[in-house]
């Protein structure tokens, strides 16, 4: 068989996505994806099977030249001197270091917690957060001291992948092997979302890592090796042939890569939580903690906000309706822009922007006339684009230019949602074809170590649908406003 593609894999939380992509052009060749039932801990050995059998369903390797995964970012994966995981990963979606996070903030400011923020943010151009792995790095000091005295080496989850499958044969059962620990590798996106890793500088911060340790740990502590933006980290033995390995990233940076993101044009993702990033050339340093200054994957910079409630808040309101998700979004388009009044405020399960890790939403601005099932789910899609809009603020308040929106994510394919981020955020709104756009872009990050060369390989652009509106400015006026007096009364 011709050996002319390469393979992306995206390790997310509940799934691991396989696709195939033609060398030079970036053509879908095949795919697959294989599911894994997990919370906010799992056995990194799932992450091993499901890749297995991604790649089975997927046909194999046979005609794969190269290979990058992805992966979900932050996480705790803590190892022992001999490689072996000392405990479950703990998920970035896991809040029990929320209290940690907190702390780290105001032990670094000495007690200021201005000042603490301001410290973290020129440090590592993020301030933490339960999701951070060096606030999961304090909760494990504190509650789990017996382990920690054998914690030798902390990888995320894409790390960890990766590692086990540098040298490995994929012709084997029994893919899963310890390794030696000072094998690790990382790249800079990946190392930036840990928390004591400074991107701008490309080094860790040992100070920040013994902040969270109450220790001189990093004295006898392994971190991956952060490599170049398409070295490549080894190989992968598949039927006799090798497989080159680039160096992954994150999930976000694959996603910038393999929608190919020009500086300016945001990415806004709306799956179960809600992400909003863009390309910046300059790091990017939110003394405030709402952008996270992330890196990319091709040596420039990721600003990012997230948020706790997306996608979920579309299948509450469903369910509460007794609608579909199709029948929801018909309902939404058949109301007026506003709703009359009715204001979704969507922090359903907390929120992480604001900060309200034991938050709840709210249904507010009711009235007799204005509460119907149309104006319901039309509040619940405002209030959603709504504070992906608070995102877009903050970026113009850093000092940077948001031209477009480039909207991905499960809740992307609903008509409403195109129709109606376009009219509440006031931009023109492209929407790329469906893909699994985090293995696209490993998949082309997998090309560029292969091929070489400064840039990533310029694949055929994908199918884009363009929607613009009117821009009904008034609706992120009236969120805003009964947004700030609800939150007077929560926090």
């Amino acid at each position: 068989m011709k050996k002319s593609n390469v393979a992306g894999i995206d390790l997310s939380t509940r799934s691991c996505h396989v696709v195939i992509r033609d060398l030079e052009t970036g053509e879908l060749v095949r795919g697959a994806t294989a599911s894994f039932r997990t919370k906010t801990e799992t056995n990194p050995r799932t992450w091993m099977e499901a890749y297995r059998s991604a790649v089975e369903l997927a046909g194999g390797l046979d005609d794969v030249v190269a290979m990058s995964v992805a992966g979900q970012q932050h996480g705790f994966v803590g190892l022992g001197a001999d490689g072996n995981v000392l405990r479950q990963a703990i998920l970035w979606n896991d809040n029990r270091s929320k209290e940690d996070a907190e702390d780290l903030i105001r032990e670094l400011g000495r007690g200021d917690v201005s000042e603490g923020r301001k410290l973290w943010a020129d440090s590592v151009g993020s301030v933490p957060v339960s999701s951070l792995t060096v606030s999961k790095l304090r909760w494990f000091v504190d509650h789990e001291p017996q382990l920690f005295k054998q914690l030798c080496a902390i990888a995320l989850p894409h790390d960890w992948l990766t590692w086990q499958l540098m040298g490995a044969d994929d012709s084997r059962d029994g893919l899963e092997k310890k390794r030696d620990i000072r094998e690790l590798v990382t790249d800079r996106s990946e190392a930036s979302g840990t928390g004591y890793y400074c991107a701008e500088k490309n080094e860790y911060r040992n100070d920040l890592i013994d902040l969270a340790a109450r220790s001189e740990l990093s004295k006898r502590l392994v971190l991956p090796r952060v490599v170049g933006k398409a070295e490549s980290v080894g190989e992968l033995n598949s039927k006799g042939e090798a497989i080159v390995l680039g160096p992954g990233c994150a999930d976000n940076a694959a996603t910038a890569l393999g929608l190919d993101l020009p500086p300016g044009e945001v990415c806004v993702s709306i799956g179960t939580s809600g992400v909003t990033s863009l390309v910046s050339d300059s790091p990017i340093k939110d003394r405030t903690g709402q952008v996270t200054g992330f890196a990319d994957a091709t040596g420039r910079y990721l600003p990012l906000v997230g948020m706790l409630n997306a996608s979920r808040v579309l299948d509450d309101v469903a369910l509460l309706l007794g609608m579909t998700l199709e029948e929801l979004s018909r309902a939404a388009l058949n109301a007026a822009p506003g709703a009359e009044g009715l204001v979704v405020i969507p922090y359903f399960a907390g929120e992480r922007n604001p900060r309200l890790p034991e938050g709840m939403g709210a249904v507010l601005g009711v009235s007799s006339r204005n509460l119907t099932a149309p104006n319901l789910a039309r509040a619940a899609y405002e209030g959603i684009v709504a504070s992906v809009a608070r995102g877009l603020s903050a970026f113009r308040r850093l000092g940077v230019e948001v031209t477009g929106i480039t909207l991905v994510g499960g809740a992307s394919r609903t008509p409403a949602m195109r129709r109606i981020a376009a009219s509440v955020l006031g931009l023109p709104v492209s929407v790329p074809e469906y893909s699994a756009y985090s293995a696209d872009g490993a998949a082309r990050q997998a090309a560029w170590t292969y091929m070489g060369g400064d840039d990533p390989p310029a694949w055929t652009p994908r199918l884009r649908s363009q929607y613009q509106a009117k821009h009904d400015s008034f609706i992120i006026e009236r969120f805003e406003e009964v947004a700030e007096k609800y939150l007077a009364t929560v926090r």
